[in-house]
């Protein structure tokens, strides 16, 4: 999830300021995290508390209490500030923006069972649930392939053949085709795609990020999604890792290293 937490800080000043180059600083003083880093921890957490719907839920409710000032959507804001339990029907892109650490189970059943649940707990429209499983699949697709002896540039061609045949996203587009066009949209349908071809389109992990902002429109999701991805590909560079982290509080920091550790002896 950590390749999330990172897009998500690069990304965090160019959302309501975008660009259209990847010519730019990785990482500047007045770089933060958002949202998107807060509810991808609330998913971890809730993961290790045993993965079930009221893990998820009572986790986002949480943290969102835990960091009420992020950019929260404004639905999303208002479940959070409310005593229900029950989603809202939401297509938006947190649904997908928050799904990285679901990829990392060993098996797909359990990646996609998780993404599901994670997802159904606010973003229950078809199309937010559909975002959350494609990224779940994308990040489970590559890690295999690592593992197994596969390269980065299989992880691409796996990624794209999976996520057009299963879920229907129109992949063929590259990062040139998309950008003069792009503009701000917080939906799945509108996000998602466009974040996996980032990472198709990538020669490695901060490439990968570069293209992803380099889009425009909602920056630091685009960023979270593909850096998500892009971890499981190629893996975080240790100099973007150390400096990603200093960005992190106490509380982040912590379930991070309990997620680590987790991964440990779930996964082994």
């Amino acid at each position: 999830m950590l390749g999330s937490i990172i897009g998500d800080i690069v990304g965090s000043i160019y959302e309501f300021n975008n660009i259209k180059t990847k010519d730019f600083p990785l990482f500047r003083d007045d770089c933060f995290f958002t949202d998107d880093t807060v509810m991808t921890i609330a998913v971890a957490e809730a993961i290790m508390n045993g993965g079930e719907r009221g893990d998820f839920i009572d986790s986002m409710k949480k943290f969102g209490r835990l960091y009420p000032h992020e950019s929260y959507g404004i639905s999303f804001r208002m479940w959070l500030r409310s005593d229900t339990r029950e989603p809202y029907g939401s297509f938006g892109n947190g649904s997908a923006m928050r799904v990285a650490p679901c990829g990392w189970m060993l098996e797909l059943e359990d990646c996609r069972r998780l993404a599901r649940i994670s997802a159904e707990a606010t973003h229950n429209h078809p199309e937010g649930v559909k975002g959350a499983l494609a990224v779940a699949d994308a990040i489970y697709i590559c890690r295999q392939n690592i593992a197994n002896g596969g390269s980065p540039a299989e992880c691409r061609v796996l990624v794209k053949e999976h996520i057009e045949k299963e879920y229907g996203y129109d992949l063929h587009r590259t990062c040139d085709k998309i950008r003069p066009t792009y503009e701000f949209n917080e939906t799945c349908q509108e996000t998602v795609p466009q974040a996996i071809v980032a990472f198709l389109d990538s020669d490695g992990f901060e490439d990968a990020i570069r293209n992803a902002i380099s889009l425009g429109g909602d920056s630091d999701t685009l960023a979270a999604i593909t850096g998500g991805i892009a971890e499981a590909a190629y893996g975080v560079p240790n100099w973007i890792r150390e400096k990603a982290l200093t960005y992190l509080d106490e509380t982040l920091l912590g379930v991070i290293k309990r997620w680590e550790r987790f991964l440990l002896v779930k996964n082994g």
